[in-house]
């Protein structure tokens, strides 16, 4: 039965491989090199004692790559769900095929198990295969934007694309089961598999864990500033606009919390509040900085009044920054593979019930 499963997978299994060899052809000749430019400007910038100011020319090497390379992590999940699990037994059933083995000495669980266990394990290796040798390439990169193992690049570095690809594979398993063609089959997994990352990522990773909440001064980070809204829309007289920032009505002016850099961070949001938590309004801030009623006027303030304004105001409110520090990473990454593969062994459940069910 595995001989048999394995010959039937030849062809998708025979592609992986090919498709994983050009890419670690490629990473192992030219990840040396940007190692080697990596560790090159580190020495020469030591010596000369300005890393901080100098840019790294590492960040200018192999641009393509550098930006194709999260669309191969992003993307062979999806291909594993739709060249290795839909046909799988779609295939069988659209064929008929599925009757011959069942009618040999292989019970319907031993031979759904082989199949799944035997191509979703190689499912799984490819996933993970295809993120390590990411990982391994981009390392002097990650140095370099000082997010190695941060949450910036969260579903590209780590074990969580190995749950991605479980995940893929058995929805598209299930997929060919309930529609028994392998067509129909591909389309609804790919649907599947992007609505279930983007539901994970914008509705379950955000609340794995509370934010860690920390407050700063008004003036620490860069960027703190004003909006205010016009009948056109809302101007930013701030540099950075802050995510949590609420947009303001026609007439009315908000306070933007400065930007706040935290390495390997994932940063929810800057709030700029008082003692008592609550953000400055409109009726506050214009009789607090009469300068913030220029603003409706054709010439605004300038840059050098917005900025005594916020100095003036840091005496009274402060920042509250909302994130999930860095050392959380490795925690989020088991917790989203294990939500993935805890959904991949349920819809193998599902798999072997429907067929047990429809086909008893």
């Amino acid at each position: 039965m595995i001989r048999f499963t394995f010959m039937q997978s030849r062809a998708s299994v025979l592609v992986a491989a090919i498709g994983l060899g050009v890419v670690a052809i490629v990473l192992a000749i030219t990840g040396p090199h940007l190692a080697h430019v990596y560790d090159a400007f580190e020495r020469s910038c030591k010596a000369a004692g300005d890393c901080a100011t100098a840019p790294n020319p590492v960040l200018n090497l192999y641009k393509p790559l550098q930006s194709a390379l999260p669309f191969i992590v992003a993307i062979v999940p999806a291909l594993v769900g739709l060249f290795f699990g839909a046909p799988l037994i779609a295939r069988e059933l659209e064929t008929g095929t599925f009757r011959l083995a069942w009618t040999q000495s292989v019970t319907r669980k031993r031979w759904l198990a082989v199949k799944l266990g035997l191509v979703g394990i190689a499912a799984m290796a490819i996933g993970g295969l295809v993120t390590w040798m990411a990982d391994w390439w981009a390392s002097p990169l990650d140095a370099v934007n000082q997010d190695r193992f941060g949450f910036a690049n969260f579903s590209f570095h780590g074990i969580a694309p190995i749950g991605y690809a479980a995940f893929a594979f058995a929805l598209g398993a299930t997929a060919g089961v309930l529609l028994r063609r392998t067509v129909a089959a591909m389309a609804a997994t790919g649907a599947g598999f992007v609505a279930a990352r983007v539901a994970v990522t914008y509705w379950v990773r955000p609340y794995l864990a509370s934010p860690v909440r920390e407050s700063l001064p008004l003036s620490a980070g860069s960027g703190a500033g004003f909006l205010y809204g016009d009948a056109q829309g809302t101007t930013d007289f701030n540099a950075y606009i802050h995510s949590g920032v609420p947009t303001p009505g026609v007439g009315q002016v908000v306070l933007t919390a400065p930007q706040v850099n935290v390495p390997n961070g994932w940063v929810y949001s800057t709030t700029a509040v008082d003692k008592a938590g609550h953000a400055p309004t409109s009726h506050y801030l214009f009789p607090a900085c009469p300068v913030l009623k220029q603003l409706s006027r054709p010439q605004p303030p300038s840059s050098a009044q917005l900025q005594a304004c916020v100095t003036r105001l840091s005496s009274t409110f402060h920042t509250v920054l909302a994130y999930q520090p860095g050392s959380r990473f490795w925690p989020f990454q088991w917790a989203e593979m294990g939500i993935f593969i805890a959904a991949a062994l349920a819809l193998c459940g599902l798999t072997y019930w429907w067929l047990r069910r429809r086909y008893s």
